[in-house]
């Protein structure tokens, strides 16, 4: 209704403006007409005559300028004196628009005065006076005649417009937002996958992005439960097989008492082969339980606490693996005491076991800081780096693992906890130099 009532103000008023300004020349054109056909003769004209003369022109004078000279060439008694003049020739489109508002929203009958330039050339001016009651309701007419068919034709334009909307927005619209229901109820069922049908370019490309979106998520759904069903059931073999390998790891034992020193001596390595086989089934029974509950986010100090994870790990001792902690006394972080530590801890303990590995002395060094982004920590060590085939699948259960007899589920848990938090860990580097890892979080709320 806005837009059709401002395309019709933009309308209407310049068309009551040209509507003045014609009639008002039609007035001068037709005193013109009147004030030469008086010229034509020298005599005196009856009073009657010149009275129908100025009659037919709808005006009560005539003045006309020629060859310098001004004229009165018609004239009759004026009822009333002259309120204003407006003279065509200097008028500019916004003095006609308001000339055309007031006389059109004016009340009583007053005498005006017109000048204009004489058509044809029959002189430098011509000058009239007649009444405004005429102007005003040729002006009413003629505006109610546009406000009708201006009328008529927003009608129909509306219903346009709205069957436009109806068919080619409003209908392809609710045909998605059925289609997402109908998949929210069934997603498992591919017959609630929409069919892109719409010919507006931008609604058929958001039904084929919506037919990607759901073609993909029900493929990952149906591969979620395969892999749930196949988890099932490796649970229970894994159950099973710990059982037989925990009886076997008895019999084993007994092995080491044995007064053959050949089975003696393979007796250790049978019994570190059951312990590994063992472990690898309790963690993978472990992993499978595991419902890590929502974390609970509280301001915490992270100095200290990498401190108590350094010293669990036997990391603030002198021995061959030194500690080195790079961090703000007043760093602290959004997050979860207990979770972080379990992250804090898989870390400290993978690089450890790395560096021991070699043999050699090594470094472990945590730093950290804030920033935009939120909070920080690097946790780096100078160990032999990770394998390629352990970088490429580091964070995903059972492939990550990068230390033999490891299950790779660690990196895993760690990544899947800081997640929970809001935050990331990412691999930094990992080379002949060592292995660093970054884990951001969230910086603590500011108060105040």
């Amino acid at each position: 209704m806005v837009f059709v009532i401002l395309a019709e103000t933009l309308i209407f008023l310049p068309y009551i403006a040209k509507f003045r300004e014609d009639w008002m020349l039609l007035r001068l054109e037709k005193a013109q007409i009147a004030a030469l056909a008086r010229l034509t003769t020298d005599a005196v004209i009856d009073e009657s005559l010149e009275a129908e003369l100025l009659a037919n022109a709808g005006v009560f004078n005539v003045v006309l300028r020629r060859d310098e000279v001004r004229q009165l060439v018609l004239s009759s008694p004026i009822p009333s004196p002259i309120v204003a003049t407006y003279d065509l020739r200097l008028a500019s489109v916004w003095d006609l628009v308001a000339d055309a508002l007031a006389a059109m929203l004016g009340s009583g009958n007053h005498v005006i005065r017109i000048i204009g330039t004489p058509t044809n050339d029959a002189g430098s001016l011509i000058e009239i006076t007649t009444e405004t009651a005429p102007l005003r309701l040729a002006l009413l007419e003629s505006g109610l005649r546009i406000l009708a068919m201006s009328a008529l034709v927003s009608a129909a334009t509306a219903v346009l417009l709205f069957t436009a909307v109806q068919v080619l927005m409003v209908r392809p619209i609710g045909r998605v937002i059925a289609s997402m229901s109908a998949y929210a109820a069934a997603p498992e069922d591919a017959r609630s996958v929409i069919v892109p049908t719409a010919r507006i370019r931008e609604l058929r490309e958001a039904e084929e992005a919506l037919q990607t979106l759901q073609t993909q998520l029900t493929g990952a759904l149906r591969q979620k439960e395969r892999l749930a069903q196949l988890g099932s059931a490796v649970a229970k073999i894994s159950h099973d097989l710990r059982n037989i390998l925990t009886s076997a790891q008895l019999f084993a034992d007994r092995m080491e008492d044995s007064d053959d020193p050949m089975v003696a001596r393979s007796a250790p390595k049978l019994i570190g082969s059951l312990n590994r086989a063992i472990t690898l089934c309790e963690t993978t029974l472990a992993f499978g339980k595991a419902e890590e509950p929502p974390p609970r986010l509280a301001r915490l100090a992270l100095r200290p606490l990498v401190e108590e994870v350094l010293e669990a790990e036997s990391m603030m001792r002198d021995g061959t693996v030194t500690a080195l902690v790079d961090l703000p006394d007043n760093l602290a972080a959004m997050a979860d005491g207990e979770q972080l530590y379990r992250v804090l801890s898989n870390l400290v303990r993978n690089a450890r076991q790395a560096i021991e590995a070699t043999g050699k002395p090594g470094e472990i060094e945590v730093s950290g800081g804030q920033d935009a982004a939120g909070v920080w920590l690097r946790i780096g060590d100078t160990g032999p780096g990770l394998p390629q085939k352990a970088r490429e699948n580091l964070f995903a259960a059972f492939q990550g693992g990068a230390r033999k007899g490891g299950t790779g589920l660690g990196l895993a848990i760690a990544a899947e906890l800081i997640r929970g938090h809001g935050g990331r860990l990412d691999l930094l580097r990992s080379d002949a130099e060592g292995t660093e890892f970054l884990m951001t979080l969230p910086a603590p709320k500011q108060l105040g």
